[in-house]
């Protein structure tokens, strides 16, 4: 049987499950209460159907998909209509949370009677034809949402703690973003000190896969800084206040944090970044 499948949020990542789904013939649910136009816009082209949050548990699968800092908040909003809800979807917790937040949220959704399933999405939002989007599911529960792989997602089960995903998810994330904060940093500071265009000639001469990485990574940052505070806040917890990194990682968070300013306002680092990467 073909599921039905209920989305919160219909952001970017959401609209592009969503659409990956309604393609194949999943009725795709999902609640603009208190959402933007732009929201509205994204879940009319993605086929999804608006619907009141109680009759999101009318799903097979509820797939939670917001900032970071929302996820906890979103479970606990919920509680009630999925608590009350004769029919019980599977809540699937796919934001980019450390494994102590995820657990938290599991035992907020334990509460309602709902099956929890841990799951990490690593890469873009889908795109017609792309394999790129990845979801890593673990706990009892990730066998059921794997029925999902027939209907255009790719979903892949980790054996193990219910918290791999979470885990796999934090480390894959605190790599690319890492390096990409860490990047950013030091192309600013070489601004700075006047040495960009050296820096930039040597990179180009003897870190080509480097540069390319940061040329990919650096402009699609600009949009997304907001989002990565919180996330990049998470992976710092991840590794754990008792170790060094943890302080690393967090600043990162605040780099951000800084640079979405940044993209809010006049676009000065910004400048600063694209002027370094498209130097010759």
């Amino acid at each position: 049987m073909t599921p039905t499948v209920a989305i919160i949020a219909p952001g970017n990542m959401g609209a592009g499950v969503a659409k990956r789904l309604t393609e194949n013939k999943v009725t795709v649910l999902t609640a603009l209460a208190g959402r933007s136009a732009a929201s509205s816009e994204r879940a009319r082209e993605a086929g999804m159907g608006a619907v009141s949050e109680r009759e999101l548990a009318d799903a097979d699968f509820l797939l939670s998909i917001v900032p970071p800092g929302e996820a906890l908040a979103l479970a606990r909003r919920l509680t009630p209509v999925l608590t009350a809800a004769n029919k019980k979807p599977a809540y699937v917790e796919c934001n980019a949370v450390s494994p102590q937040t995820m657990l938290q949220i599991a035992d907020v959704i334990a509460e309602t009677g709902c099956r929890f399933v841990a799951a990490g999405i690593i890469g873009p939002p889908p795109k017609p034809g792309s394999s790129n989007t990845k979801f890593y599911a673990s706990g009892p529960a990730a066998k059921d949402f794997a029925q999902l792989n027939d209907f255009g997602l790719i979903v892949r089960v980790l054996d193990g703690k219910l918290t791999a995903a979470h885990a796999l998810k934090m480390s894959y994330a605190g790599i690319t973003k890492g390096f990409t904060a860490l990047g950013a940093a030091m192309m600013l500071a070489a601004t700075r000190a006047g040495s960009a265009a050296a820096l930039r000639a040597e990179l180009a001469e003897s870190q080509q896969p480097l540069l390319g990485f940061l040329n990919r990574m650096t402009p699609a940052m600009y949009s997304k800084a907001y989002r990565w505070v919180a996330e990049l806040d998470e992976i710092s917890s991840f590794v754990g206040e008792d170790r060094p990194e943890h302080e690393m990682l967090a600043a990162a968070a605040r780099f951000y944090e800084r640079i979405a300013r940044d993209f809010d306002g006049e676009k000065t680092e910004i400048g600063e970044l694209d002027r370094f990467l498209k130097s010759q």
